[in-house]
C-alpha cells in the first residue's frame, strides 16, 4: 500500500514539476506529486502531497526533507493523515437553531 507524505510551508511559486525534481534530487522515489491549489485563483496553497513508491522508506524520506530549506522556506514534512469526513449541513447551515424556523416579518406589499 502506497504511503503519502504531507509537505508543508512550500513557496507559493512551487509547481508539481519543481517539487518532483526536488524529491528526485533527494533520491526519494515517488509515484505522484500534487501541489494543492486554490480553486478560484489557481495559486498554490503552500502545501503538497507526494505518494511514495512501494520501495520507498517513509521515515527516511521524512528525515531527509523535514527542515530542509527550499526557496528560503523551511519545509515541514510528515506522514499524511486521512482527511476527516465533514458533515454537509446544507445552504442554511447556522441560520436556524434546531427544527424551529424563525418567524417571517411582514414587510408590506412587494413593489415589483
Amino acid at each position: 500500500m502506497p504511503t503519502k507524505l504531507f509537505i508543508g510551508n512550500l513557496s507559493f511559486k512551487m509547481a508539481d514539476a519543481e517539487l518532483n525534481e526536488l524529491l528526485a534530487s533527494s533520491k526519494i522515489p515517488v509515484t505522484s506529486v500534487t501541489v494543492m491549489r486554490d480553486v478560484d485563483t489557481g495559486r498554490s496553497r503552500g502545501f503538497a502531497f507526494a505518494e511514495l513508491a512501494p520501495e520507498a522508506d517513509l521515515a527516511a524520506a521524512i528525515k531527509e526533507l523535514n527542515g530542509k530549506m527550499v526557496d528560503g522556506r523551511e519545509l515541514t514534512v510528515n506522514e499524511a493523515r486521512p482527511q476527516k469526513k465533514r458533515e454537509f449541513r446544507g445552504r442554511d447551515s447556522g441560520h436556524r437553531s434546531g427544527d424551529r424556523e424563525r418567524p417571517m416579518r411582514d414587510r408590506g406589499p412587494a413593489l415589483y
